[in-house]
């Protein structure tokens, strides 16, 4: 008699992956992402000399390669996180989430902190001193938003979230681009054509030649061969390189922080601002397969921040919007490496100067409104169908913030102000000045409130959507959002109107029915 043992085979373990350290997809997201830096960082230096009147000297030789150790500290952290991810699920497609200089906050330091310093003291180096103060102050609160944002992606739909993103794509990362791709068309349409075709389709260019570098080469051509760009320009560019060693700016720095609490007003709700949209491009890249510890992502961005004001630098870097597209491109985990240690380079170099005087803006700027569109789409092809009310909701704001921006910017060109010109003339003329304003002000997070609500009102979660309008109201009363400054009591009639709306949804979960909420499969979501 002979008795037969059945054992549980163990099945193969299989071998971790070889994560390649360069990919073709790796040159076509560095060319990508490096004009994209390029823009931002040839934006910053005017906007230091021309508006704040910090010296050429000063910003080539000191902010420049301050921001040059942030980048390629920053990019190096991120390519080791997305090995360290793709080694975990043993995978060679993750993409590294690409970091930059933040453009809201380029523009919010230069125009909001800079500037009213700079004009009360005729001193540009107390300006800039503000500015390093404020950049430290974001870096600090974002590293404290690292402990409470894993707990508010949790209980955010992602159409919220998503949707927020989009309103910041269309909007801030889209519009401009745009807008100076049709000042030129002649030369911006046919980079855009190398663009999307490039990274939509599969149709490669002779001998492979990344699509990047070639919208840039034949932007360039047209440029200056239709007469756009100025050849003396370029001389008097070379004339004023000034090679820059990053040093430490600590005695600056201190300076700022002992006139820290006018600077409070506007660091909360923008170090608030950088972790929700961390938040919202963690959410993003998680959507497109990689799903990254946000933790560490609001750790990283914070230090980055910190370290860059330590050294000079008062423009906060962050995780960009845009990590889908560069995937899309083919990036994987070394394309944003090789693009902060170009840029760092460059900053340390001081060529920006260079550089601005030989490629055309039309030329550059594509490439940010390829972003800006494919983030857009990603919001409603990555959430159930139903939900893309809720996506529409969470942009409306950010559409708010730009309008009412664009409005202030051609007031002050003419040399008035809205409260000049008066509310009554205003809508008079069809510009709801006012709401525009209130609706606008805490864009970020007034998406995700707003996209939140309508999200759970849509799933019939009635409870949850009166939760989430009294957390509006509370962020209403005390002014993170729909008030220009955090103050007690700082936007009570939007807040009891979030208040009234709660107790219309409490009012539905007690009727019959309204405890019985709706939930979607992936089958409900749009395919890509």
């Amino acid at each position: 008699m002979s008795t037969e043992v059945n054992e549980k085979v163990p099945l193969p373990t299989p071998e971790p992956v070889k994560i390649p350290w360069w990919t073709r997809g790796d040159t076509n997201a560095f060319f990508g992402l490096g004009f994209n830096i390029l823009v931002n960082v040839l934006t910053l230096t005017g906007l230091m000399i021309g508006v704040v009147s910090v010296s050429p000297g000063d910003v080539l030789g000191t902010v420049l390669p301050a921001l040059g150790v942030a980048l390629i500290l920053g990019n190096l952290y991120y390519t080791w996180l997305a090995r360290r991810l793709g080694q975990k699920e043993n995978r060679t497609d993750v993409t590294a989430l690409p970091y930059g200089p933040s453009v809201p906050h380029m523009f919010i330091v230069v125009f909001v902190v800079m500037l009213p310093v700079y004009l009360n003291t005729d001193d540009a180096i107390a300006a800039w001193q503000a500015g390093l103060a404020w950049a430290f102050m974001i870096g600090v609160i974002v590293m404290i938003g690292a402990f409470v944002g894993p707990y508010i992606r949790k209980i955010t739909p992602r159409a919220a979230m998503l949707g927020t993103l989009a309103g910041i794509s269309i909007t801030f990362i889209s519009m401009r681009p745009a807008a100076q791709m049709y000042e030129a068309a002649w030369i911006g349409l046919p980079v855009l054509a190398i663009i999307l075709v490039g990274f939509f389709t599969n149709v490669r260019l002779p001998g492979n030649i990344p699509v990047g570098l070639a919208a840039l080469l034949v932007g360039t051509a047209i440029g200056w061969a239709g007469g756009f760009m100025d050849a003396p320009a370029v001389g008097d560019a070379v004339s004023d390189i000034a090679v820059g060693v990053p040093d430490q700016r600590f005695d600056m720095l201190f300076d700022g922080l002992k006139d820290l609490a006018p600077l409070l007003g506007t660091a909360i709700p923008l170090g608030v601002y950088n972790f929700t949209e961390a938040m919202s491009n963690v959410e993003s890249a998680a959507a497109a397969g990689d799903n990254y510890n946000l933790r560490s992502v609001l750790l990283a961005d914070g230090a980055g921040a910190i370290v860059g004001a330590g050294f000079g630098s008062p423009f906060p870097p962050a995780v960009y919007i845009g990590h889908p597209g560069w995937k899309d491109a083919g990036g994987r985990a070394s394309y944003s490496l090789a693009s902060g240690v170009a840029i760092g380079l460059l900053c340390f170099l001081g060529l920006f100067g260079v550089l601005d005087s030989i490629l055309p803006v039309p030329a550059i700027v594509p490439i940010l409104l390829y972003i800006g569109l494919l983030i857009g789409a990603q919001a409603f092809q990555a959430v159930p169908r139903i939900h893309a009310i809720a996506v529409v909701a969470a942009i409306l704001p950010n559409l708010a913030q730009w309008a009412h921006g664009l409005i202030d910017n051609a007031l002050a060109a003419a040399g008035t102000t809205a409260n000049d010109v008066g509310m009554e003339s205003l809508n008079g003329a069809g510009v709801v000045y006012e709401g525009l304003k209130v609706f606008g002000e805490g864009a970020v997070l007034v998406g995700l409130v707003l996209g939140t609500m309508v999200t759970f009102i849509i799933d019939k979660k009635f409870l949850y959507a009166a939760i989430a309008s009294a957390v509006g109201a509370v962020l209403s009363f005390i002014g993170l959002i729909h008030a220009p400054e955090v103050a007690w009591n700082a936007a009570p009639e939007v807040a009891l109107g979030y208040l009234f709306f709660g107790i219309v949804c409490l009012g539905y979960y007690f009727l019959p029915g309204g405890k019985e909420s709706v939930t979607h499969d992936d089958s409900d979501v749009m395919a890509e």
